[in-house]
């Protein structure tokens, strides 16, 4: 059975979220909510223009919004007659849940899968009263908020469900909606809720305990613990504190566990104050500013940092350290730290049997669903596990069963702690390549400080960044050099470019060095780095085999030319590329400037009456206004992503995409020929220079911008002569010397530097 078309029925927050990522996907949705009064569908509808005007965007393309259909659930059940699967977003609340599926059992075809979004109610409560049939292919498809950007899906079948249908619906959301798939136990609040929401409960409590404020625990409880920037309160302000208090009593209620919630807290929930979606709740907004709730007098009070000398030590240690050092904090922050990780601990020990299959999916679980860095069974074992049971002892916590059970570790050798106390091989999986064991295992080629060269088997190799952020020096630029000579030297079949960052493929060049150089004046250097730069993105595409680059994230400037000169992308979903030099004074000068020039042109040369100057302006418009893109289909829609290139929507499939790709072509890979295009020349500059004194009249734009734009017309239109054919080395060479003209200004340099201090740009 294949997935062809998704019904969600509920249109509220998750629901629409549901139905934008399956339709981002490329999957038709039906999507449905109860009638309105006035138009029957105003619920759905007002459902789904807040997923379109959401922010973060819950689609991946604006256009996708085509391919869900509308409708209510007393006029319209019979819309989900052809669907394949049907996920129940609704209310979290059981009779209205069972009301539904009885309802679609005598809708659905006998072959189509039901599943809860429920986060928390346990299967076997909603199936009381279904037939034998409908429990087959019935199971629980957890979500997480959002649903486009957390990776988390959590599957829970009941011992009914048909094991084909648990493996549909685990291959289906792992490859086309891009989720990490977890299996958890029907149980109440099942893995990451669970654990999580008695975390965050745990520190709101002990919190009061040692007399710290809201600011002190956030700081003490995201990035130095290997967890998010919102850490604790600011997560509670993002789910909404009505979301929190909804499944901590659901918790408590079907547990019989204390999940119970401080008073304060609640009276924020009965004021209306919820968090991010009321402006309001653990933080307030005010104006640009983001002021902190004082939990003992109800005021809110400006934020305060938390900055000490035993926290500045660990912000930029590895995170294993980081753990031990918190652990080791003095005063009241030790003291909150240690028995916050005691009671955590403790209970995840206690609760993994039960709510788990294994501590992987108790680790994935928290790192997919909340964001952590690494799981908690990874974080007890960095920590050391002697030190777990003094810590325990020391708030006179029992050992539990499974502690008990361990050797020195959970994990080991490659093998991982069963719940049974046998130690086990870690499943190896064939259908995703990760890097850290091809690396362990020997099979490095060639190493630096800024970059590896990996085998991936089968003649294919990958070329790792290692530099901060990926930013792209002469270190690295020559070491993709060697790359590719060693590639051709040993006849491989080819080579991906790619790593395994979480967040950024390649910030650009790095500009801290560019600027020391042209401070010093050394425009030789620059020169020939700059040039340096152009041949190795040019080579990507011109070397004998085939050269394909993954990004995902963050890929800017210098990384997106790399890129855009690729033969083809392997791109993730979640893709936010731009040539954004501009920003810092610059034009693209490493292939970028002619690659959309050309790009956008040959485009037009398949029309007989066409208007070749639309393809500079495009060009134009795209660098001087910096666009980056939101997504990968985005990326395509822009022109950074053509036709041939590919999308991964799951982050951990990309590399073997990619490697997939490298053998696709190369069997009878012939590199691109050169290129050539006719340059407008001054008819072409003249338009854009007329459009740059119209945004400096309009008081759009200053000199310097003006002065930026200029040197961007002038390489688009390949001069100021008349129309004439350049080639792609003609179009290098302007964007160079325009490069290194701008560099050699004041106000440049002063942006750059701006930019280097705050992160942000100056408009000079």
């Amino acid at each position: 059975m294949r997935i062809k078309k998704i019904g969600v029925v509920g249109a509220g927050t998750m629901g629409a979220g549901i139905a934008a990522l399956s339709a981002s996907a490329g999957v038709p949705v039906v999507l449905l909510d109860i009638p309105g009064k006035d138009d029957r569908n105003e619920v759905v509808k007002k459902g789904l223009e807040r997923a379109q005007k959401s922010k973060p965007a819950s689609f991946m393309d604006k256009a996708r919004v085509s391919l869900i259909e509308t409708g209510n659930t007393e006029d319209d059940l019979k819309k989900l007659s052809d669907c394949d699967w049907v996920i129940e977003a609704i209310i979290e609340k059981v009779e209205p849940k069972r009301e539904l599926y009885s309802k679609l059992e005598s809708t659905l075809r006998p072959t189509t899968v039901i599943s809860s979004n429920t986060s928390g109610i346990p299967m076997k409560t909603l199936l009381e009263g279904r037939s034998e049939a409908f429990k087959k292919r019935f199971l629980g498809t957890h979500f997480f908020n959002p649903p486009r950007y957390l990776h988390l899906l959590e599957v829970i079948p009941t011992p009914e469900t048909d094991p084909k249908v648990v493996e549909l619906i685990k291959d289906f959301g792992e490859r086309i909606l891009g989720k990490g798939i977890v299996l958890a136990k029907d149980v109440p609040g099942f893995i990451a809720n669970r654990l999580g929401v008695y975390g965050m409960i745990q520190a709101i409590r002990i919190m009061e305990e040692f007399g710290l404020t809201i600011d002190e625990v956030d700081a003490l409880t995201g990035p130095l613990l290997g967890r998010p920037n919102s850490a604790t309160f600011r997560t509670a302000d993002l789910t909404g504190l009505d979301v929190l208090k909804l499944v901590s009593e659901e918790l408590a209620h079907t547990t019989g566990e204390d999940f119970s919630i401080p008073a304060w807290v609640l009276d924020l929930i009965a004021k209306g104050a919820l968090g991010e979606k009321t402006g309001v709740g653990f933080y307030k907004r005010q104006g640009k500013d983001i002021l902190t709730l004082d939990y003992k007098t109800g005021e809110y009070q400006p934020q305060e940092k938390l900055r000490t000398a035993e926290l500045g030590a660990l912000k930029d240690a590895p995170l294993a350290e980081k753990l031990r050092g918190v652990l080791k904090l003095s005063g009241k922050h030790g003291e909150f730290m240690r028995k916050l990780f005691a009671v955590t601990a403790h209970y995840t020990l206690s609760k993994a049997p039960e709510i788990a299959y294994d501590i992987t999916a108790v680790d994935h679980a928290l790192e997919w669903g909340f964001g952590w860095q690494e799981g908690p069974f990874k974080n007890m074992d960095a920590v050391g596990l002697d030190t777990v049971r003094q810590i325990f002892s020391e708030h006179k916590l029992a050992e539990p069963d499974l502690l008990k059970k361990t050797k020195d570790s959970f994990y080991k050798h490659g093998k991982l702690l069963g719940f049974d106390g046998s130690y086990r091989s870690i499943p190896v999986r064939t259908d995703t390549i990760a890097l850290a064991p091809l690396k362990s295992s020997g099979k490095v080629l060639s190493e630096t400080k800024d970059s590896a060269l990996v085998d991936l088997s089968d003649g294919v190799a990958l070329f790792e960044f290692r530099t901060k952020m990926g930013t792209l020096g002469d270190g690295l630029v020559r070491d993709l050099n060697k790359a590719l000579d060693w590639i051709e030297a040993n006849n491989y079949a080819g080579l991906v470019i790619g790593h395994e960052d979480p967040r950024t493929f390649t910030a650009g060049a790095n500009l801290a060095l560019v600027l020391s150089v042209a401070q010093e004046a050394d425009w030789d250097t620059l020169n020939m780095a700059t040039m340096q730069f152009q041949k190795t993105a040019m080579r990507l595409r011109q070397s004998p085999f085939p050269v394909i680059v993954a990004p995902f994230g963050l890929t800017l400037g210098g990384g997106a030319e790399f890129t855009l000169h690729a033969d083809r992308v392997q791109a993730h979903a979640e893709l936010y590329m731009g040539l954004v030099e501009v920003g810092v004074g610059l034009i693209p000068a490493g292939g970028g400037t002619k690659e959309m020039l050309f790009r956008f042109t040959k485009e037009l040369e398949a029309y007989e009456q066409a208007d070749f100057f639309e393809a500079v302006r495009r060009a134009f418009q795209m660098i001087a206004l910096a666009q980056t893109s939101t997504s990968a289909l985005e990326a395509k829609n822009m022109g950074f992503l053509r036709h041939g290139d590919r999308i991964s929507m799951n982050r951990d499939r990309q590399i073997a995409d990619a490697k997939a790709c490298v053998l696709g072509l190369a069997p009878d890979y012939l590199p691109q020929l050169p290129m050539k295009i006719r340059a407008l020349g001054a008819d072409g500059l003249g338009n854009l220079r007329y459009a740059l004194w119209q945004f400096q009249e309009a008081g759009q734009a200053s000199e310097h911008d003006v002065r930026i734009g200029q040197e961007l017309a002038y390489v688009l239109t390949g001069g100021d002569g008349p129309s004439r054919e350049v080639t792609e080395q003609d179009i290098l060479d302007l964007e160079r010397e325009a490069f290194l003209k701008l560099l050699g200004t004041r106000k440049t340099q002063e942006r750059i530097a701006h930019t280097l201090k705050t992160g942000k740009p100056l408009r000079n």
